[in-house]
């Protein structure tokens, strides 16, 4: 069957990553589409895990050649999702795309099957304390995201889910539970019941009885006594082979 195909995104500071990374934990053989960027690494981040880091000048060649499903320019650096990443998610249980808008709708576009989450805050000033909480951004930033997720927000009408992430154990749950609702849609699973109506043998293909056991057909010899149906017509459903038929069996003698 093919991977289900699940988007991940939010504004920055959202909690996307934290939670994409929680789903992997506990829902067995997913695979994380690794996006390619132009941005440096961050502390702990390596390259072919969180993303395969490239030049400026790689990813304009990959951009030309055709190599991404979608791109995008985001804070001055370049991300791309490859072509590749459904292919070498074959085989798996699903796929998760960890993107944000833009990238998306570039998705959704050529692959309209795809399920997507969209991931906000309970509340602006909860954001904004999760982006300073990074410690990895200077306070301009900060601020730059801050006003940028408000447009990101904007665009959460074009997303099959809105998660709240107010609690993080309650909003894991709340994703896993939209992968494992996704996996039981009818689409997905139509083909398996099709198999069961086209391949459920009858009584009749393995040449047994549809009847219970001790009954027999009407009008069958069972015992050396014959039977008729009940709601038949025939003489035999008055209960006798019928006197005038009987007497004229006799020996005129």
């Amino acid at each position: 069957m093919k991977p289900l195909a699940i988007i991940i995104s939010s504004p920055s500071g959202a909690g996307k990553t934290t939670l994409t990374t929680r789903l992997r934990e506990r829902v067995p053989d997913l695979r994380f589409s690794v996006s390619h960027t132009t941005r440096p690494p961050r502390k702990g981040e390596e390259d072919g895990r969180e993303y395969h880091f490239v030049s400026r000048q790689d990813f304009i060649d990959r951009v030309e050649r055709g190599d991404f499903l979608e791109w995008a320019e985001v804070f001055g650096n370049l991300y791309g999702t490859s072509r590749a990443e459904f292919a070498l998610a074959e085989g798996s249980r699903g796929i998760i795309f960890d993107i944000d808008h833009q990238g998306a709708r570039q998705i959704k576009a050529a692959e309209p099957d795809l399920t997507s989450v969209f991931v906000i805050p309970p509340s602006m000033a909860a954001l904004l304390e999760r982006l300073r909480g990074r410690a990895s951004e200077d306070e301009a930033t900060v601020w730059k995201r801050y006003a940028e997720a408000r447009r990101e927000i904007e665009h959460y009408g074009m997303f099959d889910y809105l998660l709240v992430n107010d609690d993080l154990e309650v909003a894991t749950n709340q994703l896993i539970s939209i992968f494992l609702a996704e996996e039981c849609r009818r689409g997905r699973n139509a083909h398996i019941a099709e198999a069961l109506l086209s391949k459920t043998p009858t009584p009749t293909s393995l040449g047994q009885s549809t009847l219970p056991p001790g009954s027999s057909r009407p009008g069958t010899l069972v015992s050396g006594t014959l039977t008729a149906s009940p709601h038949s017509s025939s003489p035999l459903a008055a209960g006798s082979l019928g006197a005038a038929s009987l007497d004229s069996e006799k020996d005129p003698a």
